[in-house]
Formats: structure tokens, sequence, C-alpha cells
């Protein structure tokens, strides 16, 4: 009875109820373009499928593969419909689909919201119900990536991106009332334009909240920073999307991309604590076992894909606080401290945006996951350890741009009036709490 208030509440407020049928986790899986752009056929696909399966990433979760732009010829049939490119796909689409459901994965699929692809392939605006019903003969299932290339007039569309975006939403609903089947997961991929944290979740389960992600640091302080502003549309039915991976994108991809290991470790934990779609784009044939590690973080996979927390974490230590240093932040310097909470405990993510190593600590009582006066077992997430035990704060030490993953569970009650290092503990918490800290009487614990 509530799930059925909840849809007709979400109907009249023109919220799709497919947001609540498929599209409650993000989206994992393979994206072609930021290793090869147009430059890949069939076999290289097919390729990362199997490395996908070989090296257990396909295990954890990374199920679809996405060719991202420039698959089918340049031009329409006389009816209009895509024509396959049989030189780069010798057997045809439906062939090569089932290619890589040999190795488990699915097929999803890529096209723009305009005259043509970001590629200039044909694309699907006034062609929405003719190209879905043409990837679904090829066995494509999971998602439609929908770009923003190639925009017809206005005087012709006479919508903003919103109602652009719409179309192609209302006919993933009639394909999949034709065939009584789960809709595709749609993905709207708007670079951001008009704020979508407003309007994409009412049609989509996935928005992109910027620009083309690049293999460099200065862009993925950028979205990080971006994400800051708009995490609070991401929860269990609609995601932000920060775009695809560059894991493994060093001295590789295109363009070729500079990351260091650091660098690559924030990149992925910050989009997967942020319950962005979590997308491969590197070459998995020569896969390093550093980016394999990255990538098959369980930990950060786990929490990305929780089944019962669907909100990103959020950040603390933000703007004009008293008694203590607030951190300010901007694109190349985002905001260093995150948390959040999960089925498996609160989460905190510390990064350090600086160019040299820091000392970064926070009391616990900064955010609203733990409870003061208790103490919390700590363990890393890449370290995989159990690394001690928080009582009213914790110290991490940052080489410049890595990150800590760090899930906090209750360990009982605090020492009684005694810290760790064997100092008295404040009466209150600090910093916050002591600014309000009374006694029965009325009166403040702490003067000034």
């Amino acid at each position: 009875m509530k799930e059925a208030i909840v849809l007709t509440l979400l109907a009249a407020s023109g919220v799709h109820s497919r947001n609540n049928g498929v599209g409650k986790l993000p989206v994992m899986g393979y994206d072609t373009y930021n290793a090869f752009a147009c430059d890949y056929d069939g076999a290289l696909a097919t390729a990362q499928a199997k490395a996908m399966s070989e090296t257990g990433l396909v295990a954890l979760g990374y199920n679809t593969l996405i060719l991202d732009d420039c698959y089918t010829l340049r031009e329409r049939n006389s009816s209009g419909f895509l024509q396959e490119d049989r030189t780069r796909f010798p057997g045809g689409m439906r062939n090569w689909t089932q290619s890589i459901h040999r190795y488990g994965v699915s097929a999803s699929a890529y096209s723009s919201n305009g005259h043509k692809t970001c590629g200039g392939y044909p694309a699907a605006y006034g062609h929405e119900d003719q190209d879905l019903e043409v990837w679904r003969s090829w066995g494509w299932d999971r998602m439609v990536k929908y770009d923003n290339c190639y925009i017809p007039y206005d005087n012709i569309t006479m919508e903003n991106e919103f109602g652009r975006f719409k179309r192609m939403a209302d006919a993933i609903d009639r394909l999949a009332e034709k065939y009584d089947e789960e809709p595709f997961v749609y993905s709207v991929c708007q670079w951001g334009w008009e704020n979508p944290y407003n309007w994409a979740p009412r049609i989509s389960q996935g928005w992109r909240i910027d620009p083309d992600v690049k293999p460099y640091w200065s862009s993925i302080a950028s979205i990080i920073y971006l994400q800051s502003i708009s995490y609070q549309a991401t929860n269990f039915y609609q995601h932000g999307d920060m775009d695809m991976l560059e894991v493994g994108n060093n001295g590789q991809g295109m363009p070729t991309g500079n990351l260091t290991l650091a660098e690559q470790r924030t990149h992925f934990t910050a989009w997967a604590l942020s319950k962005s779609h979590l997308l491969i784009g590197t070459d998995l044939r020569n896969a390093t076992n550093e980016t394999l590690a990255i990538l098959t973080n369980k930990e950060l996979i786990d929490i990305n894909q929780d089944p019962h927390e669907g909100a990103a974490l959020a950040p603390f230590r933000v703007g004009s606080q008293d008694n203590f240093n607030h951190a300010t932040y901007n694109e190349s310097y985002p905001a260093p401290y995150w948390a959040g909470n999960s089925s498996y405990g609160a989460v905190f993510m510390i990064i350090n945006t600086m160019n040299e190593t820091q000392e970064m600590g926070f009391n616990l009582t900064e955010n609203w996951a733990v409870r003061a006066g208790r103490k919390y077992n700590v363990r890393d997430m890449w370290k995989h350890q159990h690394v001690g035990v928080a009582i009213r704060n914790w110290t991490v030490s940052l080489g410049p741009h890595d990150v800590a993953a760090l899930l906090l569970t209750d360990a009982g009650p605090e020492p009684a009036q005694e810290l760790a290092d064997g100092s008295l503990a404040p009466p209150c918490a600090l910093p916050l709490l002591a600014l309000q800290c009374a006694s029965s009487n009325g009166s403040y614990v702490y003067s000034g």
C-alpha cells in the first residue's frame, strides 16, 4: 500500500514512476570512449569484455558495455533505420552482443539528443522509438547514455534541456510497456547544463554533473568540486553521474593521461562514494596490478552499490563555523572532508587537495553520521584493515592528492573522562557541541 501511495504521488508531481522500478543502483560496466574514442571495432570491444571477466571485474558487478559513439554507418537507410557497420562488426551487431554475453556482460546503448552524435553519426532525435527498437533487436537491454551534440534549432524543438531529454524518457517507457519488459536505465549526458540536479531526476536515473572528464588532476578536482554543489539530488533512484573512470590512463587513453596512483585512488573513491556510475574507461588488455587493485576495491564498490542507503557522501566543515578552522574550496581545491552513512557504518572520505603531504584531522562531532560520547572502530578501506579506535577525533597523513576512505563502526561508550593518550576529555564534545554546553542549573560549562 505504501509503495502504491508513493507511485501515485510521484505521478502527480510529474516524476516518471519508472524511476522506482529500475536503475536503483549506479550502473557498473565499461565505456569505450576514454580508452579509444572512435578508434575501435567489435573485436577490440569484445576483448574488453573478456578482460573484465578474466580479471574478476564482472563478478564484482561491472557487467555492461557501452559502445560510446561511432558504431554504425554514417547515414541511415532509406527507411530511417540505423545501419550496421559490417566492416568494424563483421557478423553484425546482434552477433557482437552475443560475443560479450559469453563473458557475462550485457550491452548498453549510446546516442545523442540532436541531429548527429558527437562523433558525427546518426543520432536519435526524431528517431527515439525507431532507434530503441533497433537496439532491442541487437540485444541491447541495460542502459541508454544520451548525449547532447548537434542540438536542433529552438524553433524546431521549442524545448529547453528538460523538454528535449524527456522525449527519450517517454520513448523508453513506451518500449517497456509494449514488450512488458524492464525499461532501459536512462542516463542523460548534458554536461551539467541548466542545473540538471533540479530536473533530470524527474525523467532519468542518471545525469552528468560536469563537462567531459579528462585524465588530469585538474579535471578530477573540478568534478569533485561540482559534486559538492549537486550531491543532495543523488539518492536511491537517481544518481549524479561524474562521468567515466580514468583509472588506468597514465601514459595511455584518449587523450593520454598523467594521473598518479594517488590521484587515481582519489578519483575512484570520490566516484564510488558519491554513488556515481562506475564505467571503466581504460584498455583492460594491459591493465596493471595497481589499476586492477583500484577498480576491484570491493569495500568501496559495496558502498556504491549499497541496497539500503542511496545518498551520496556530503561535504562537511564547509563555510564559516565558530571555534575551529573551516575549509574553503574551489575548482582547483575542492572540499576535502566528506561523510555519510551506509549499511556498513559511517563513511568518511578525506582528500588532500594540496600539492604537499598533510596531516588532516577531524572531530567526530563535526558530522551527523556518528554520535557524541561514543568511540568508533576505524577501518581503512584502502589498506583493508582495522587501523585503530577513534575517540572524539581522528587524524590521517596523506600525500599530495591522495585520499583516506574510512569506515567507522560503533565500539561503545568512550572512556569516562580519559582519552587514549591519558589526557582528560572535556565533559562536552568539541568543537561545536561545547558552544552551548550547559549544566543542569543552566550555567555554561565553557566560558566565552
